[in-house]
């Protein structure tokens, strides 16, 4: 097949859905498909037999105005870039809009030069999308997680009605409700995220794919080093989805022994974190690393720690989770979204405390904390198999590849 693999944002410090588009399209790739990707900044690495087109945008939500236009220059001021700085001061995220706007503006030569046989995007669900397929060429969509369910997590955190106006600002919800059940297919990650899409896209479960990420186990593996600290939390604390709020609650009812690390590149001054470590007395008992790590240096710090914490209010898979696992590391995660689905349900590779419940979460850092390192290693063990075995990017480029045959040749019938 020759497949159009769409990201609005591509780099992998993005998140989870940067991650899975360099990685599928190395899959898909080895798989022996033509795979181009199209992405907006910040731009995927990717090898140079997987052709790469850029679509600009400003990257100017959460940015000064100065900065911005003096990054741009005289750019700036061209209407569709004054359009998307403008709705930017208001609150509103407009990446997706304009990435698929100016997409649609180059679909025809596009298509003309490489005559795609389907579309993958991930999760911009744009309205350019509509306008691709009515060109005659079928687009599957992956929805990681609806986004609905962030706002969920920011309005039980932040509660003040003008919080909540400014989050419902921010995402586009109404054009991705009114996309997806256009679309010719749905793909998802986990089971989880499906039962999800169904409840807020009204997208029958039977209508939707389930195809697990993968995870590198050759790039996160165990790495000799000592153990610095008993917790280890990696991923974007101002996400109020990702329940660090109730981690850092958790830890205040555990013996002041314990001690707790905390990844993330961006955490503010002003931040949650610092905030809730001054309020709840924790300063010496957590440690932030608050620079843009490599891959390499995040795979070590893995293994600087005993535990992996991932006390999330929803993961649509949970890449924090399966690369802690992977790096051979017991996991301690709330029973939400596809986090059981990930780290398993017997106990052997961790354990599942339900959300929003601190003194279970406290309880469950209390008693592996206090294990002895052999029983912790042999439960690492187990995670890492789990993982090895379960979730292979080559096995997700299958399943993927799979999909998008289906939905080719039902298109090509029709």
């Amino acid at each position: 097949m020759r497949i159009a693999l769409l990201t609005y944002r591509g780099n992998m410090f993005c998140g989870g859905q940067g991650i899975y588009a360099a990685a599928l399209a190395r899959g898909l790739r080895e798989l022996g498909h033509q795979v181009h990707v199209i992405a907006g900044p910040p731009l995927p690495e990717l090898p140079p037999e997987i052709p790469l087109h850029p679509i600009p945008n400003l990257n100017a939500f959460g940015r000064g105005l100065d900065e911005v236009c003096a990054e741009h220059g005289p750019r700036t001021l061209a209407p569709g870039h004054l359009w998307e700085l403008g709705l930017t001061r208001l609150g509103v995220f407009p990446e997706m809009t304009a990435f698929g706007i100016r997409l649609l503006l180059r679909w025809r030569a596009l298509q003309r030069a490489h005559r795609f046989d389907v579309v993958l995007d991930n999760q911009s669900l744009t309205w350019g999308l509509l306008g691709i397929q009515a060109s005659g060429v079928p687009v599957v969509s992956t929805i990681h997680h609806p986004l609905h369910i962030d706002r969920e997590a920011d309005f039980e955190i932040e509660p003040r009605f003008a919080r909540k106006w400014k989050r419902t600002l921010y995402f586009p919800l109404l054009m991705q409700q009114l996309v997806a059940p256009r679309l010719a297919h749905i793909l998802t990650v986990s089971h989880a995220s499906r039962r999800e899409i169904e409840r807020h896209f009204g997208i029958p479960a039977g209508s939707v794919s389930v195809v697990h990420n993968g995870t590198d186990t050759q790039l996160f593996r165990p790495v000799e080093r000592a153990k610095e600290t008993d917790l280890i939390f990696v991923g974007r604390t101002e996400d109020r989805k990702k329940g660090v709020v109730y981690l850092l609650e958790a830890l205040a009812r555990t013996p002041e022994n314990i001690r707790l690390k905390i990844v993330d590149g961006r955490i503010p001054d002003d931040g949650l974190v610092p905030r809730m470590l001054r309020r709840l007395g924790l300063e010496r008992r957590v440690t932030l690393l608050r620079r843009m790590l490599t891959l390499p240096e995040l795979v070590s710090e893995y293994s600087s720690a005993r535990i992996a914490l991932v006390p999330s209010f929803f993961e649509g898979f949970g890449f924090p989770a399966s690369e802690a696992m992977a790096a051979g590391l017991p996991v301690i995660a709330t029973r939400s979204g596809a986090l059981p689905e990930v780290v398993g349900d017997s106990g052997d590779t961790g354990r599942l405390v339900p959300f929003r419940d601190i003194d279970a979460l406290a309880g469950a850092i209390r008693d592996l904390a206090a294990l002895p390192p052999d029983t912790l290693s042999k439960m690492g063990e187990a995670a890492r198999r789990r993982i090895r075995d379960r979730f292979s990017w080559r096995g997700a480029a299958q399943g993927t590849a799979r999909v998008l045959e289906e939905v080719a040749f039902a298109h090509r019938r029709s």
